[in-house]
């Protein structure tokens, strides 16, 4: 082999290995970035009747109805997950896991859960239930009117 082929191999061996760490740190930061997608019949759901998909107060983002209980409901759009504990009483926190700013989704008997690292936050007060998140989803204001829920 010339010394010009086998410069070839070299080039070549390194692309390969440059191109798959590419591959690896864009799968890592894609699972790290927060989902945007609708995925799941508890993630991200359009704004109501309101029409105020921006997230300004007013909007109507549900019907209490939409929120099961023990669960909730994550408006992406909004940065917002509604959640209904008991019957009849609604929480609302951002959907922003504290520990990476990922996307939480999948809520269910009375917990959030972020898919990226399983940080998990109590549906009630948004504390946190399992790490790595250390600091609780942090409130947001809404407002319960007869059936409708608004941001506030």
């Amino acid at each position: 082999m010339s010394a010009s082929q086998e410069r070839q191999v070299r080039f070549g061996r390194r692309t390969v290995v440059t191109a798959v760490g590419a591959v690896g740190a864009a799968a890592v930061l894609t699972a790290c970035g927060g989902a945007s997608d609708s995925g799941g019949s508890d993630t991200v759901q359009p704004a109501g009747e309101g029409d105020g998909a921006d997230g300004g107060g007013g909007a109507v983002l549900a019907r209490t109805a939409d929120i099961p209980e023990g669960g909730g409901v994550v408006f992406a759009d909004q940065g917002v997950v509604v959640t209904q504990p008991k019957a009849g009483e609604f929480k609302a926190f951002s959907s922003k896991c504290t520990h990476q700013g990922c996307a939480v989704k999948g809520i269910a008997d009375g917990v959030i859960n972020c898919p990226c690292h399983g940080s998990t936050f109590d549906a009630a007060t948004g504390a946190v239930t399992g790490g790595p998140a250390t600091q609780p989803l942090p409130e947001k204001a809404i407002q319960v009117q007869g059936d409708s829920i608004t941001l506030a």
